[in-house]
């Protein structure tokens, strides 16, 4: 089947020399290339799932989470020293 579309410079630059190193036909590298993209584009890509494992903070000894802004004034006084 014929079909007009537009391939960009480079890429019709490469073809042409793929085509021309591997000796095969113009038409065969182009068709061969599509195949290849498509079925890439169709797949979804393999990605691992992030995960993080938690662990317990807690407090340190002698804070307690009853007075958050006493706990927040005393976090604040350390980091200035």
């Amino acid at each position: 089947m014929r079909t007009t579309i537009t391939i960009e410079d480079d890429v019709l630059q490469r073809a042409r020399t793929v085509s021309s190193n591997l000796k095969k036909p113009f038409r065969l590298i182009i068709n061969s290339a599509l195949r290849l993209g498509l079925e890439q584009v169709e797949k979804p890509s393999k990605r691992k799932t992030y995960t993080t494992k938690p662990k317990p903070m807690g407090l340190k000894q002698g804070y307690e989470i009853d007075n958050i802004h006493e706990l927040l004034d005393r976090i604040d006084e350390e980091g200035s020293r």
